[in-house]
Order: C-alpha cells, then sequence, then structure tokens
C-alpha cells in the first residue's frame, strides 16, 4: 500500500477558503508520475478535481478552475489543494491519489488516501 494522508478539511461556510494537504513518501513524491486530488460529494460517485505531475504541469475540472489550486513541495512531499470562493456544492470527501505512470485508469498502479471531509454551509 502506498502511504498518502491527507489533512486540513473542516466546515467553512460559502465564500471561505480551505488548503488541503496530502503526504506521501519520498519515494512516491519522485517516482510516481501524478499526484491528484479527487472528491466524493455524498450520495454521488468520485470525481476528479485537479492533478500535478512531476513536471509541475497542472489539471483542472472546469467545476473548479479558477477557485481551486493544486501545487507541490518536493522539500515536504506534500502536494496541496488550495480552495477559495468554496459553495456547497464543494462539499465532499477529499481525497488525494497518485498513479505511477499518468493513467488513472492503471488500477494497479493507481492509489487512494483515505480521505478529509469538506463541508460548505451556512
Amino acid at each position: 500500500q502506498v502511504y498518502l494522508e491527507e489533512s486540513g478539511g473542516g466546515l467553512v461556510q460559502p465564500g471561505e477558503s480551505l488548503r488541503l494537504s496530502c503526504v506521501t513518501t519520498e519515494h512516491i513524491f519522485r517516482e510516481y508520475a501524478v499526484m491528484a486530488w479527487w472528491r466524493q460529494p455524498p450520495g454521488e460517485g468520485r470525481e476528479f478535481v485537479a492533478s500535478i505531475a512531476t513536471t509541475n504541469n497542472t489539471f483542472y475540472a472546469t467545476s473548479i478552475k479558477g477557485r481551486f489550486t493544486i501545487s507541490r513541495d518536493k522539500t515536504r512531499n506534500t502536494v496541496y489543494l488550495q480552495m477559495r470562493d468554496l459553495i456547497p456544492g464543494d462539499t465532499a470527501l477529499y481525497f488525494c491519489a497518485t498513479t505511477q505512470f499518468g493513467d488513472w485508469s492503471d488500477r494497479e498502479n493507481t492509489y487512494y488516501g483515505q480521505g478529509t471531509h469538506v463541508t460548505v454551509s451556512s
């Protein structure tokens, strides 16, 4: 199993911000092609949020583009998701994930963390 530990979730009001963190091992951080955030809203399936490659190329879901920023800190083996202007529709369990060869359909080499809850409510 791959070590991925998320933190930073919580309850916020609409319009507020949160920063999620995902710590992993140095091996994963350096050798796995892509790290990403996915989320699962209540009663729905898991959906892609944002990804960042070892090249620092980023990719975002349309629904969060312009509000969320993914980044990585190689000194801490950590990937961040800065979330701004949160809306109730962002309420979900947020998962850190990594895939070794950049292919999310490659289940054998794709891993997800346990998740951190984000609730946006007034």
